[in-house]
């Protein structure tokens, strides 16, 4: 009788070990988990902020100095007698110095784009498709629902906006698509946002081993902001990516 009991007792004593340890291993894996999205969020926070630091140094420091530049040169055209050939080579220069002004304010406003400091998300992501859309590369058809009073942490912002920008760069890169479609919804609590394109596909099981096309970037992006990503694609049927987050 008291082996019996005994015996039960020590059963009981194993099982019970053997629980604690699963938890205890489960406790460990979560941790090393959070341990490794505070990283991520902290290296995502980083490029962030260099992005910003460097779209000011761009705008305002370069951005001045070749201003300067065009004025200067403006000035001098008018003191200047010129053969018509060195006319010519004169307003190709003012000419390369206009591009090169643009090229540079794309580049910041692409780094940090003003319109998401100033006016948030919505008007943001509204200017970043009109721009691809004038850019002739892919014809984007953009809506937003529910967004009219919604105020989004500049944060949670600055990551949907790069999650749509790279979704897009992909669309054009590497599915070769022609149109697209994003959507970005509110709904009490709840922010939904969906980019669809009609770009050559590809199979949804091989996702981790895409390369080039910055998946880890998004989903990196996803999880830190604790929300639900759905990929639904097929080779030469077009791309269907949601995501779904609190706010």
């Amino acid at each position: 009788g008291s082996g019996a009991a005994l015996l039960v007792i020590l059963l009981l004593l194993f099982v019970n070990f053997r629980h604690q340890r699963k938890l205890q291993k489960q406790r460990i894996n979560e941790l090393e988990t959070e341990k490794q999205l505070t990283a991520t969020e902290a290296v995502l926070k980083g490029e962030e902020q260099e992005r910003s630091r460097l779209a000011k140094d761009l705008h305002d420091g370069l951005g001045g100095m070749l201003s300067g530049i065009k004025y200067s040169f403006n000035a001098m055209k008018g003191n200047l007698i010129m053969t018509p050939d060195n006319a010519q080579a004169f307003e190709r220069s003012m000419d390369m110095l206009d591009s090169s002004i643009k090229e540079m304010r794309r580049v910041a406003h692409n780094m940090m784009p003003e319109a998401l400091v100033k006016f948030g998300l919505d008007a943001a992501l509204k200017d970043f498709c009109n721009d691809i859309n004038q850019s002739g590369a892919l014809k984007v058809s953009y809506q937003s629902i529910g967004m009219e009073k919604a105020d989004i942490h500049q944060t949670i912002a600055i990551t949907i906006y790069r999650i749509v920008q790279e979704l897009l760069n992909n669309s054009i890169k590497h599915a070769e698509a022609t149109a697209a479609v994003v959507q970005l919804a509110k709904e009490n609590d709840q922010l939904s946002i969906t980019v669809e394109d009609d770009g050559k596909g590809f199979d949804v099981a091989s996702l981790q081993q895409v390369q080039g096309i910055g998946w880890n970037n998004i989903q990196n992006r996803v999880e830190i902001l604790k929300g639900k990503l759905d990929v639904q694609s097929t080779p030469g049927a077009g791309t269907s990516v949601f995501i779904e987050i609190k706010t």
